[in-house]
């Protein structure tokens, strides 16, 4: 298959946006758990997590256009400035998945798909039970994207919770070990296996 730029436009809308959305291979699964001011939760199926630095710890997120369409995990952080990043593993994609669905504001997501609120060090945003690699993050920053009016959300870590038994001595962490999963698309998912590991690279 070739497609020119051209070739994409002209792809049938739910083929373009399946083709596009899978082009760029795996992409880590998470629920992203927030609370409004007024007290109802959310939590959110994303695969547009990407670190950003280390020092400080900075980990960003793409949101779509806030329009016409409510986005809750938007408008919780704006508003008390703390969420959540959870991990997706084996356990629950499907469960994880049906997060995606737009429920009410005043249901929660956690009650409809079967997901466990935990509230952890008197931190103001649900972390997800199941998962079993959790951030607690503090916004720092809203970047629109023009080009297409998405936002790029950078927040700092203020907490990780995660098992001792898969971070390693020099600190990695084994996402095998923690069963967590990738996502293709929309809706397809897929296991982690770690294949390798190799000494950092220098020229030669």
């Amino acid at each position: 298959m070739h497609l020119t730029k051209e070739d994409i436009h002209e792809l049938v809308h739910v083929k373009r946006l399946n083709i596009i959305n899978s082009i760029t291979g795996i992409k880590p699964a998470n629920l992203i758990g927030t609370i409004s001011d007024d007290g109802f939760p959310n939590v959110a199926i994303f695969s547009s997590i990407i670190h950003l630095g280390s020092n400080p710890a900075l980990i960003g997120f793409i949101i779509r256009p806030t329009g016409e369409v409510r986005r809750d995990t938007y408008n919780n952080i704006m508003e008390n400035s703390y969420y959540t990043i959870n991990h997706v593993h084996e356990g629950f994609t499907e469960k994880a998945h049906l997060t995606s669905a737009k429920f009410p504001k005043e249901d929660s997501e956690f009650d409809k798909c079967e997901l466990t609120e935990e509230y952890l060090f008197d931190f103001k945003a649900p972390f997800v039970k199941e998962s079993n690699v959790k951030l607690g993050m503090k916004f720092v920053q809203s970047v629109p994207i023009e080009l297409n009016g998405t936002i790029l959300v950078i927040g700092e870590i203020q907490h990780i919770v995660l098992p001792d038994e898969i971070v390693t001595e020099e600190g990695y962490i084994d996402l095998g070990q923690a069963e967590d999963v990738g996502i293709s698309g929309l809706n397809r998912y897929y296991k982690l296996e770690k294949i390798g590991e190799y000494p950092y690279a220098r020229p030669f």
